[in-house]
């Protein structure tokens, strides 16, 4: 375990030495976190995982908006705009084929099996995390040592199954998958529609929010008491020179042949 003179780190979806994060369940976004989880016991970190729901962060508006929509309404419909500020057939293609083409890519770099959803609206933006993100949130509070593993089939159910994470049955499912009981699962699921969660997790995305969070993951590395913001799986490349460590690539030396 690091000392108490290590340096702090936080990860906001898909947050330390503490290395905290803050993590969603969509594509790309939960490639880093678990990257970190590798170095987690190779590096001088002790990594937090902290669920944050990425639609308020991404939501052209103030957190009081996002209060009241999270707190009556699950599913926030966030616009899409196209790089020009307009949306052409033409463009939603061509960013729908280079992104299945660089998950697949990401998925093997990374090793981790990634199968593109059918549906990837659906799953993007109709559905949304946010019921997952409170069910996680739940098991942060209640098995914290947990959340890693239930984390990871949440995910895996999505873009390695292409499975339901929306529904009570499917995030049950992942959380048995993960190593609770039926009757924990049911409890963590019953706790999940509680204030004191939902409550916790809009805590979690203020804090996202206010370190100037524009997506996920995004890593704030407290150095010297001053925070250091880094967003995406690619720099952590950079984070890894900021903590004087050595990058090994997404698969360390000490995992491979094991993942």
């Amino acid at each position: 375990m690091p000392s108490s003179e290590d340096q702090e780190f936080s990860c906001f979806k898909p947050l330390s030495t503490v290395l905290k994060s803050l993590h969603t369940a969509h594509r790309r976004f939960g490639l880093p976190w678990q990257i970190l989880c590798r170095y987690q016991n190779i590096w001088n970190i002790s990594l937090q995982l902290r669920p944050s729901f990425l639609a308020a962060i991404i939501m052209d508006s103030d957190m009081e908006e996002y209060r009241e929509k999270v707190g009556g309404d699950q599913r926030i419909q966030v616009p899409t705009k196209g790089i020009y500020g307009f949306n052409s057939y033409l463009e939603k293609l061509r960013k729908q084929e280079y992104m299945k083409n660089e998950l697949q890519y990401l998925g093997k770099f990374c090793q981790v099996p990634i199968e593109i959803p059918r549906d990837l609206r659906g799953v993007l933006i109709d559905k949304g995390s946010l019921n997952a993100m409170r069910f996680l949130t739940s098991v942060h509070i209640e098995y914290p040592e947990m959340l890693e593993k239930v984390s990871r089939e949440l995910w895996m159910r999505i873009w390695s199954r292409d499975e339901d994470i929306t529904e009570p049955w499917s995030i049950q499912a992942a959380a048995e998958e993960a190593g609770f009981s039926r009757k924990q699962a049911m409890s963590l699921l019953k706790k999940s529609s509680t204030e004191e969660v939902k409550n916790k997790l809009r805590e979690n995305t203020n804090t996202a929010y206010k370190y100037g969070a524009f997506g996920l993951p995004t890593i704030v590395a407290h150095m010297d008491t001053k925070p250091c913001v880094f967003f995406s799986s690619d720099r952590i490349e950079l984070l890894a020179h900021l903590l004087g460590e050595q990058w090994q690539g997404p698969v360390p030396q000490a995992l491979k042949g094991k993942l």
